[in-house]
């Protein structure tokens, strides 16, 4: 009986292991898009308040002893400039881009399946219900400010407007700016409503700069 009972204990110590194999792992993940935004449209506190939110939301997920900042421009400031120099990791480990100009190139890995939130999930995207694909990052493709979209700096959830990307890199052509991660088109307004209206619900991206 022990040989059996061994294989038992051995087979059910593997399927334990299995998701700790494939699942999320907090230690090693640099990049993710928010699970939730702040409920206030884009008014996200400022970039304090941004970087905050993927503070707390990393730190939530188990991850610990990175900094976190938000990917998004405002006046004097630019997305690519905030979030470190690389390699980033999303919560299954997959690599998504090694450096700032990768991430800004043909070679970074950002698609749906690739852009998780911090506990490893996907973002509903074109044709799922509802669609939320539109993520704030008030950048250019470049990763520099689009001017004049970043609802007040990311204290507005009124009038203006922000440019916003697609996480699943899926629009209605096939034209560069449907499929950019970071600079598809200006959201309808600042409010939730209006986020939600556009195809988002207020979620940006996040990376670990340490």
């Amino acid at each position: 009986m022990k040989p059996v009972l061994f294989a038992a204990t051995a087979a059910a110590l593997l399927v334990a292991a299995i998701p700790a194999a494939i699942g999320q792992d907090a230690t090693t993940m640099s990049f993710f898009v928010t699970s939730s935004g702040s409920g206030d449209g884009a008014n996200l506190g400022g970039l304090a308040g941004a970087d905050a939110h993927c503070q707390q939301l990393a730190e939530a997920a188990g991850s610990t002893g990175k900094t976190w900042k938000a990917y998004l421009s405002a006046e004097g400031e630019n997305a690519r400039d905030r979030i470190g120099t690389g390699p980033w990791l999303n919560a299954k480990g997959e690599t998504i881009a090694q450096d700032v100009a990768a991430l800004h190139s043909d070679a970074n890995n950002i698609t749906k399946q690739t852009v998780l939130t911090e506990t490893g999930e996907m973002v509903k995207g074109r044709g799922d219900d509802p669609n939320q694909h539109d993520i704030l990052t008030g950048s250019n493709a470049d990763g520099t400010l689009a001017a004049g979209m970043t609802c007040s700096d990311w204290t507005s959830n009124g009038d203006g407007q922000a440019m916003v990307g697609h996480s699943d890199r899926m629009g209605l052509d096939d034209s560069a700016e449907a499929k950019s991660w970071n600079a598809s088109h200006a959201s309808r307004g600042c409010s939730q409503e209006a986020l939600i209206g556009t195809g988002g619900n207020g979620y940006f991206y996040c990376f670990a700069v340490d």
